[in-house]
């Protein structure tokens, strides 16, 4: 027998996370959203749920990892431009601007798993057959009705011709990746408060602000599922870990609580890739907190820019 609808209205409303493939990620497990609807023309509210401990984002003195917010951005983006705007799956999508700043104390742990909401706006949207190829989305992320983070991207999409003109011919992703060559050893863990020598992306050089970046791609969550090129996450990783070796928390760990981070080419697996840093002098004057910029340097080109708050977790 059929159920009534009021026994239908009983049930309780059940909630799950958006199909793996919206969110170019193989593991259901780092899948952080949870549901999306459309708001207004433009204008969407994605869900999503933040574990109170993770692998790699690890919380440290009971804070969630920004860059927690960082993936959780980068699914509702690619969600987006799938559910929202009809691009198709095999499209390549890629960041060329990021920006993020955080409340740290909205990033407090509770006794509950983290409900986030993403208020998202789109703009400067450009169409080549009724498919986007660039847009921008702003947005706002709120937890118990409290701002938690206000952020920015901007981002390409690249159908499957376009993307191997792009990539020149390189080959397909499988064949990349396999041939990707192990990573170098990488510096101490105390020098980027990492505990797993597995998460650490930096690699040693004779200059004590400049690195190899460390590519891992045996790496279960970083590197998820094949790709032809070191993915964003990654890269913003470094941004962190170079702020943490340029001056070591006393706490043994540095909150990026703002960056600013602009994508200009694709960093390669079969070539160096140098990780420089820079402290900028605009420190607090308790110490607490400081600004870093970030190069990501291969070939002699640039391949990323970043500037990065850091503060100090004891201090928060």
């Amino acid at each position: 027998m059929l159920p009534t609808t009021t026994e239908l209205q009983a049930r309780p409303a059940l909630t799950t996370t958006v199909a793996r493939e919206y969110v170019h990620r193989a593991a259901l497990s780092e899948v952080f959203l949870t549901g999306w609807n459309m708001a207004g023309r433009d204008t969407f509210k994605v869900t999503a749920q933040w574990p109170r401990s993770h692998s790699f984002y690890v919380p440290e003195h009971g804070m969630h990892d920004p860059l927690l917010l960082c993936e959780t951005i980068r699914q509702a983006s690619t969600l987006l431009a799938h559910v929202g705007y009809n691009v198709p799956f095999g499209h390549s999508l890629s960041w060329s601007r990021l920006q993020f700043a955080v409340n740290p104390q909205a990033l407090r742990i509770e006794g509950t798993p983290a409900d986030v909401e993403l208020h998202v706006t789109c703009s400067d949207i450009r169409y080549h057959r009724a498919i986007p190829v660039t847009m921008s989305m702003h947005m706002e992320a709120v937890r118990r009705g409290s701002l938690l983070a206000m952020a920015s991207v901007r981002f390409g999409s690249h159908s499957p011709a376009v993307y191997q003109r792009l990539r020149a011919g390189r080959g397909e992703a499988g064949e990349i990746f396999a041939r990707a060559p192990q990573p170098p050893e990488p510096v101490s863990r105390s020098t980027v408060g990492r505990l797993r020598k597995q998460d650490i992306v930096l690699a040693p050089t004779p200059d004590r602000r400049r690195w190899q970046l460390r590519v891992d791609t045996s790496h279960p969550v970083l590197f998820d599922h094949a790709l032809d090129h070191v993915p964003g996450m990654l890269l913003l990783e470094s941004v962190r870990q170079a702020g943490h070796a340029t001056q070591p928390s006393s706490a043994g760990a540095v909150l990026p609580v703002s960056m600013d981070v602009s994508f200009n080419r694709y960093v390669e697996f079969d070539e160096p890739c140098w990780i420089e840093a820079e402290p900028v002098d605009t420190a607090s004057s308790d110490g607490s907190r400081r600004t870093i910029r970030v190069n990501a340097v291969q070939g002699g080109a640039f391949a990323l820019s970043a500037s990065a708050e850091l503060a100090d977790v004891a201090s928060l």
